[in-house]
């Protein structure tokens, strides 16, 4: 067949279809690395938020741990200052209750005035310490018996005085700061009924039985 009469072919597109634009591969990966590494930074992220408030609270605690410790320890240096001297002050105890009996003892004698001055001289000196160191006697003498700050030594009738009254006062008390150093020794009263509780007739049979 000659050239000439060769049958030229035209393909024609339909103008609606549109050629699809071949992906490319490297975009794909491109965009994948870079979500993977978004989703990366939010984990460390939150990760660090996690770890920061971790630190925080913990520094939280240990600021109140902190406080709490300067306080106890300035409670315990305010306690050791206001009580250092107590045992010393209950050693001179002692010695201001022999003052006290040289100074009652020598009232009834006039030829002892000279003595008894000088001694109660050293015995105001020395309270004057104990003031100083908020060292202060218990008041004893008819006042209500109180277990806390006295110790009964004995119980007596006494119809002058309500029941469970200080009459009468062997040892003096006193206190530090408040707190107790020496609990006074005291005879405290009681009624005449109670006393017939006590060793009226029939007692004797009841300690047996008891």
């Amino acid at each position: 067949m000659p050239e000439d009469s060769k049958v030229k072919v035209e393909v024609k597109t339909d103008p609606a279809v549109k050629e699809t634009p071949e992906t490319d591969e490297n975009d794909v990966a491109g965009k994948t690395v870079s979500e993977e590494a978004s989703e990366t930074l939010e984990d460390r992220l939150e990760t660090a938020e996690a770890e920061a408030k971790e630190s925080y609270d913990r520094f939280l605690r240990i600021s109140a741990e902190f406080e709490n410790y300067k306080k106890r320890t300035r409670r315990e240096v305010e306690d050791f200052r206001k009580y250092a001297n107590e045992s010393l002050i209950k050693d001179l105890l002692s010695v201001v209750d022999n003052l006290e009996r040289a100074v009652e003892s020598s009232n009834t004698d006039s030829a002892n005035d000279q003595l008894r001055e000088g001694v109660d001289l050293t015995l105001k000196e020395i309270l004057k310490i104990f003031e100083k160191y908020q060292v202060e006697p218990i008041e004893a003498l008819e006042k209500a018996f109180d277990p806390t700050v006295h110790q009964a030594v004995s119980q007596e009738v006494s119809e002058a005085h309500p029941e469970n009254t200080v009459i009468r006062e062997f040892q003096r008390g006193y206190t530090i700061h408040g707190r107790l150093l020496r609990p006074a020794m005291v005879v405290v009263s009681k009624s005449e009924r109670a006393a017939e509780t006590d060793t009226g007739p029939g007692s004797d049979e009841k300690e047996n039985e008891s």
